[in-house]
């Protein structure tokens, strides 16, 4: 097994070295508080700021904590809320719909599940938490491109992979299905992605109005779809809970 990166390590020591004070450090702090040679502390950090890790005071020389480790910081907290919001509303989905729920969110390309009820009876079951769903052939992954430019800009504008044959690859038949998601308020994928698995999503809003997630519940055609469609009681819960964990998180009514 591969040891670790002696570079990376020595960036990490002064990020949690900016981080354990109050003041801004020099280079010659830094250098001597790691036990590290200036020059290779000086091109750390030169390459921490320019990937706006780590700020430099114009006036001073000195460094700080940047702004792009705050985002990330913020990142994470802001997807641990949204689970930790979502557990409850997620169980009653589940248990109500008799069906498997997701939590998603944009991730790479993707929906990164980041909270999976299972399917409330007896059946062997598998955690998919931290497994990935594309994003043009799951209701989740619709959802979220029809409400968030950042997801349709990862989409791209080519070809899109097939997984079956009632999967969509062009990006325009996406983008108007996205349209009819935008005008009804949720999404579906029928055998889009899994012969034989339908689902339904719909959007989680922060206290801003701002896509963070969506919920969704998944489960064998002939359980979630009826003549053809998927059961409108279905649509009403899915909608019902992502209404609730967005009132949770401060959206508000809609």
């Amino acid at each position: 097994m591969p040891g670790p990166i002696q570079s990376l390590s020595r960036a990490a020591a002064i990020l949690r070295l900016l981080a354990g004070g109050e003041r801004r450090l020099g280079l010659s702090e830094v250098a001597a508080s790691l036990d590290l040679a200036k020059g290779t502390a000086h091109g750390i950090l030169r390459t921490l700021q320019q990937e706006g890790f780590v700020e430099q005071d114009a006036e001073s020389g000195k460094y700080q904590l940047g702004a792009e480790l705050l985002r990330l910081g913020q990142s994470y907290l802001d997807v641990h809320e949204l689970r930790a919001r979502a557990l409850v509303w997620a169980d009653d989905l589940a248990r109500a719909s008799g069906e498997t729920v997701y939590l998603g969110v944009l991730h790479q390309q993707g929906v990164l599940i980041v909270h999976h009820v299972f399917r409330p009876d007896d059946t062997r079951q598998v955690l998919e938490v931290g497994s990935m769903q594309p994003l043009h052939s799951t209701a989740l992954g619709k959802v979220l491109l029809a409400y968030d430019p950042v997801a349709r800009g990862q989409l791209g504008d080519g070809p899109l992979e097939s997984y079956t044959l009632r999967t969509l690859t062009d990006p325009a038949d996406v983008d108007a299905e996205c349209a009819l998601i935008r005008e009804r308020g949720w999404a579906d994928a029928v055998e889009e992605t899994w012969e034989g698995v339908a689902s339904i999503g719909a959007l989680i809003q922060d206290r801003r109005r701002n896509p963070v997630g969506a919920v969704c519940v998944s489960g064998a055609v002939e359980t979630v779809c009826e003549d053809g469609f998927v059961k409108p009681s279905l649509v009403a819960s899915v909608r019902s809970a992502a209404r609730a964990i967005s009132r949770d998180l401060g959206a508000g009514r809609f």
